[in-house]
């Protein structure tokens, strides 16, 4: 990054900061399908029942649990790589 002209790393960042924005859309994307497809099964009312908000609920917090971890894992494994190529 050091060797980037302040232009080159504006586009750069620019770049990184469109790829982190289509990951979130991804993640959020899928969220959606994956507990709406699990949660929600009684199309006869506009509204949720208490047992689809519930499970919403919980999916959603599932899933959010489990990508932050696989994000503090990938983070690891990063930092670990790192260090590796340092020595």
């Amino acid at each position: 990054m050091d060797q980037l002209n302040y232009n080159e790393q504006q586009q750069f960042q620019k770049v990184v900061e469109q790829k982190q924005m289509a990951d979130f859309m991804r993640l959020y994307t899928s969220l959606v399908d994956r507990c709406f497809n699990d949660c929600v099964t009684d199309f006869t009312s506009e509204n949720l029942t208490d047992r689809e908000n519930s499970c919403l609920t919980k999916c959603a917090e599932k899933f959010l649990k489990h990508s932050e971890r696989v994000g503090t894992r990938f983070q690891e494994q990063n930092q670990k790589l790192m260090t590796q190529m340092r020595q």
